[in-house]
């Protein structure tokens, strides 16, 4: 790793001039500036302090007031994360906590959550209380960045998930107490084990997990806990049932999915082979899996999971029963593409299980094997907060003030749904907009395309925004249902030919019903048909070819819901 001057985000670097930043980056500037934190001031300490304490438990459920606007269309500046990055202590990893922060800077990262598997040897050398210092460590060395602790967990009878909670005395206990008392690996309640993946009891055990994390925020042993599902589709042993339990257990704690996995460099050509795929999703079905997906849903589609990619797939029969639910991106780093640093050398007698930490890594002046980027290289998730701080982030995560891309394909992107024709204030990403039956809606998308190449040396250039609607008809009558009947691409903007700043205004027409939009746009080099039909989704992501898949040649970018309640 370099070990020269500790890279920073060009917006929180008060030597860039701000003429040199993006819009976005203008944006984040400013906020900690209204805030007092920009510059000199801007320390460890300053982002600790940056939030008022809680009031009391239910203070975390509710969004910072907005600087501007109000209800569910509030002014946003969008912070840049990433909520799964493995460190030297994962057994499958490699970097340690101090590398991993300075690469998440030098790409420019506002936050970022470290997630160690939940394994015996992590739990057995004391889990997250031994790695607790190593966040403290990472939080001072890098002040301009908001570094959470987090947990791997592996879900029984499921796959696994993302733990954290924001700085606080008990953020480390309480991902050491959950994993002793809920982790399906721990407890011999993963896929293969003797008492096997899809047994009710171990659904059951996933729920209660979820629940006691849920109870320690409410008395506020916690400030906060959120939960986000990893790689849903990887296996599928994530049944739609499952799924929508979890979220039902505790709708602000489970509040998503991961809608595009890590390990987007996979299948870069002549990396892995001739089978990798992008996320490294090369199974197939297996005895655990839910045997009502089809073959398809275990590869990825513009490196998306099947779950978000297909257009009235799983992702949209759980919007369509009007709850939300959100999609995050990130890079799952273990070992980063074309990397020359190897595993550092046990000593004698020592060994992961018995120490629950790897030895540093090694610079060596040869590539290493890796299918991963850098937390900000190329996969980020944006969250929409009106304050600058740990628990804000949480907050915006929450609400669904997010949108994600791949390989930087735009600078920004603003969306507001709205009465009339765009000229009033309606709702945002993850909000409710409340109509007479028979009001017209006019969607407004405000994109800032790509003013820089990205980490690949590339300008990006955005083709198209496609908006996707869904009808809300209520909780599914069938909990095993992955289908949302109804949800298709309605509009497509061609927009190869824009650069700069620009608004699409778009008619939404009449609200007779209650739907929801949400928007996908793409680089639009390779799409086709998507898994349920031209009908529904004339030019979505298709798979690649399996070791042909260059993640920098096929980007997209998805946002969350705008749901419209229509008053009768």
């Amino acid at each position: 790793m370099p070990n020269d001057r500790r890279p920073v985000p060009e917006w929180a670097d008060p030597r860039v001039p701000e003429e040199d930043l993006d819009r976005q980056g203008v944006s984040r500037r400013g906020m900690l500036r209204r805030a007092g934190l920009f510059g000199a001031g801007f320390a460890g300490a300053s982002l600790l302090s940056a939030s008022p304490a809680a009031a009391g438990p239910a203070a975390p459920a509710a969004a910072p007031a907005a600087a501007g606007g109000h209800g569910d269309d509030p002014d946003l500046v969008y912070l840049v994360g990433d909520h799964h990055v493995h460190s030297v202590y994962s057994h499958d990893a490699k970097y340690t906590f101090s590398q991993l922060a300075m690469r998440a800077a030098q790409f420019g990262l506002d936050w970022m959550v470290f997630t160690e598997h939940s394994n015996f040897g992590h739990a057995n050398a004391g889990g997250a209380l031994k790695e607790h210092d190593e966040v403290l460590k990472a939080r001072a060395e890098n002040p301009r960045m908001l570094v959470f602790q987090g947990l791997e967990w592996y879900i029984p009878a499921a796959e696994h998930a993302t733990v954290f909670s924001p700085p606080g005395p008990h953020e480390a206990d309480l991902l050491r107490s959950f994993e002793l008392s809920y982790d399906g690996k721990l407890l011999g309640r993963t896929q293969g084990a003797p008492d096997h993946a899809d047994t009710p009891g171990n659904e059951q055990l996933a729920v209660d997990g979820i629940k006691w994390l849920a109870d320690r925020r409410s008395e506020g042993y916690v400030d906060d806990v959120l939960v986000l599902a990893n790689h849903p589709s990887r296996l599928g042993i994530n049944s739609p049932h499952e799924i929508r339990a979890w979220r039902d257990a505790a709708p602000e704690i489970v509040i998503g999915m991961e809608g595009a996995p890590g390990s987007q460099g996979a299948a870069l050509p002549g990396l892995r082979g001739a089978t990798s795929i992008r996320g490294e999703y090369e199974n197939k079905p297996s005895a655990q899996s839910w045997p009502g997906y089809p073959d398809q849903a275990y590869v990825t589609y513009g490196g998306f999971d099947w779950m978000t990619a297909t257009v009235g797939g799983m992702w949209d029969a759980l919007l369509c029963e009007g709850r939300l639910f959100s999609v995050t991106s990130n890079s799952d780093n273990h070992r980063t593409v074309l990397d020359t640093w190897r595993n550092g050398d046990w000593g004698p007698g020592e060994n992961f299980d018995n120490t629950g930490k790897l030895p540093d890594p090694v610079n060596t002046s040869q590539p290493q094997p890796g299918s991963d980027f850098w937390p900000g290289q190329f996969s980020r998730t944006h969250v929409g907060v009106t304050r600058y701080g740990y628990r804000e982030v949480m907050a915006g995560l929450r609400a669904g003030r997010v949108w994600v891309d791949h390989g930087q394909l735009v600078d920004g992107i603003d969306v507001r749904l709205s009465s009339g024709y765009g000229d009033r204030r309606g709702a945002t990403l993850g909000g409710r907009l409340q109509v007479r039956r028979g009001e017209r809606l006019t969607l407004t998308v405000t994109v800032t395309t790509a003013s820089r190449p990205n980490f690949h040396g590339v300008l990006p250039r955005l083709a198209h925004v496609d908006v996707i609607r869904g009808a809300v008809r209520g909780p599914a009558k069938d909990r095993d249902s992955w289908r949302a009947p109804g949800t298709k691409v309605v509009h497509t903007s061609d927009v190869s030919d824009r650069t700069g700043t620009y608004t699409l205004r778009i008619p939404v027409g009449r609200a007779e019903e209650s739907f929801y939009l949400r928007l996908r746009g793409s680089d639009g080099r390779r799409n086709g048909p998507g898994p349920l039909g031209a009908s529904v989704d004339p030019h979505g992501p298709v798979p690649h070819k399996p070791g042909d898949g260059d993640p920098w040649l096929d980007t997209w970018l998805y946002t969350n819901p705008i749901f419209v309640d229509v008053r009768h």
